[in-house]
């Protein structure tokens, strides 16, 4: 007993393992807590446009600063040189900082550029976008982009180029505004590890094909630039029936519809009344000016005789489907004989090929914030570089946790009710796995819509299960169109030398798959357009003007 109560378990255990972890923590390469002023320490660029003001301001509702940028619609620039060089080659590197976006993101970055030493060609007060960086880490939205960005600048031995190269299917930036801790682990072992408030997000192999665009390592071949197509090469698997000829009772020219000779006009047609009348309970506006406004006309009403006669106007007879309508004829579609398949050039050594064991990773110099962003609000706090993981976790603990909690307290008293406690977990737990899904990577073509279907229900004020529901059935549908829907393509027959299709040729061959339809279904066309021209040809129903 003390005071009166006991101590819970739970926040004893929790206590303990803080200060374990403490302990057993060594000191970080780097750390910022921006708890004085930056001015002095951090140097804000003056190149250019990057006029954006920067501020030493609390994070609402907390009492630590952080780097605030203050402007809407700015670009921002400012760098901190490091005392020692950071090198990456060796052990394990961990890049992690704190972000909260105080007003949201909708157009912009709150990324970090992790630079290279200054004698790569560039000067701290002219720090701007075109200065060599490292690595590029953080979220980034706007548009088409929502992601946690990974970009790794490798040198390539060959060229001494220097490459960007993108992290593939980063995790989303999370969907709300409290403070994120953003880590990125880089191991000896070639792996990197993207963690999102402590949680692992995304897992990468630097080497990999699959992770990175582009690889780092060349492909060992490409195609032949200066290889070309045979002139005789024929890459259509389809060819008319030369041998086909039109039958002689075919007729091109028959209309697709012909008018109803047995058609009857309805007993009580009134044949000289007009559809429409002047509105006899109109009369001319007092103030119409006959000169300016020109002469005045009554609006138009239904005739009242047409609605009890079966209609008004000139009778026309109606059109019916022509019997001997047949379209377009076509030859029929046969295998193409000389069919060789799609060409592809030969391959041939890449000369910017090499071999790498490892990631040659220039050192980190300097630690840069470059960003262009239409909000404001964005809050940089708690820039740490460690070796050692354990380190990090500490930060997150004694830093971010307790910040991120009282946020997300208050978050639940200020946001509307949503219902029911069960209803709100059941809309958390949808919301959670549909992030989840739109991470997939088979459905990176369909993210930005997924993301932008998920945020509109999400901002919805009173979010139903029927909203989630159709949400989910949205999403299966296009998961479902993935798996099973779509013709399979046929797959081609290749020259031995061939390796790889060019973009001509898959032109092409779209092109002839839709020749391989055959006659009927340029005749459907055909069929479609016709019934069109006769729908707008057809008997005029009675308006009525508004």
């Amino acid at each position: 007993m003390v005071g009166g109560s006991k101590m819970r378990p739970q926040l004893v255990l929790a206590v303990i393992c803080a200060l374990v972890i403490q302990i057993c923590a060594s000191d970080p390469l780097f750390y910022e807590s921006f708890e004085e002023n930056f001015e002095g320490s951090w140097i804000i660029s003056q190149k250019g446009d990057y006029n954006g003001v920067w501020k030493h301001e609390k994070s609402d509702g907390h009492e630590d600063h952080g780097l605030l940028i203050s402007e809407k619609a700015r670009k921002y620039a400012i760098v901190k040189v490091l005392d020692k060089p950071v090198s990456l080659k060796d052990g394990t590197i961990v890049l992690q900082y704190e972000v909260r976006l105080q007003n949201g993101l909708e157009c912009g970055g709150a990324y970090i550029k992790y630079l290279r030493p200054q004698e790569a060609g560039w000067i701290a007060k002219e720090f701007d976008n075109e200065s060599p960086y490292t690595i590029m880490f953080g979220p980034d939205k706007c548009g088409s982009t929502n992601k946690v960005h990974f970009i790794l600048k490798h040198q390539n031995p060959k060229t001494g180029d220097f490459v960007e190269h993108h992290l593939k299917f980063p995790p989303s930036v999370p969907q709300d505004k409290l403070t994120h801790v953003y880590t990125a682990v880089i191991t000896p072992d070639n792996h990197l590890h993207i963690l999102i408030d402590g949680e692992e997000k995304k897992k990468a192999n630097f080497l990999s094909s699959e992770d990175f665009e582009p690889a780092l390592i060349p492909p060992k071949t490409i195609p032949d630039p200066e290889d070309k197509k045979p002139e005789d090469w024929d890459e259509r698997a389809k060819i008319p029936d030369p041998e086909a000829t039109k039958p002689d009772d075919w007729d091109e020219d028959a209309p697709m519809e012909i008018e109803d000779v047995d058609a009857v006009k309805p007993e009580g047609w009134l044949d000289d009344e007009p559809e429409e009348i002047d509105d006899p309970e109109a009369s001319k506006p007092e103030d119409w000016d006959d000169e300016e406004d020109g002469e005045w006309e009554a609006p138009k009403v239904d005739n009242p005789k047409c609605e009890e006669a079966p209609g008004c106007g000139e009778w026309k007879r109606p059109m019916k489907r022509n019997p001997a309508y047949k379209g377009k004829w076509h030859a029929p579609m046969i295998d193409n004989p000389a069919y060789k398949g799609i060409w592809k050039p030969r391959d041939i050594p890449n000369p910017e090929y090499f071999e790498l064991e490892k990631p040659n990773f220039e050192p980190i110099e300097a630690i840069g914030i470059e960003i262009w962003t239409m909000q404001d609000g964005i809050l940089f706090d708690n820039i740490l570089i460690a070796d050692d993981e354990v380190v990090a976790a500490s930060y997150r603990e004694t830093t971010w946790k307790p910040k991120y909690d009282v946020e997300k307290e208050k978050e639940k008293v200020d946001e509307p009710a949503l219902g029911s406690g069960a209803l709100a977990g059941v809309q958390k737990m949808v919301f959670d796995l549909l992030y989840k899904i739109a991470d997939i990577p088979f459905l990176e073509a369909y993210k930005i819509k997924i993301l932008d279907l998920i945020e509109k229900a999400e901002t919805q004020p009173n979010v139903t299960i029927g909203v989630l529901a159709s949400v989910v059935v949205v999403l299966f549908t296009i998961l479902f169109r993935l798996l099973f829907g779509g013709k399979k393509p046929v797959t081609p027959v290749n020259p031995p030398a061939a390796t790889t299709e060019t973009k001509s040729s898959e032109a092409t061959k779209t092109s002839e798959e839709k020749d391989a339809a055959g006659s009927s279904g340029e005749k459907e066309d055909d069929e479609n357009e016709e019934e069109d021209k006769a729908d707008g040809g057809a008997q005029r129903p009675r308006r009525r003007r508004a």
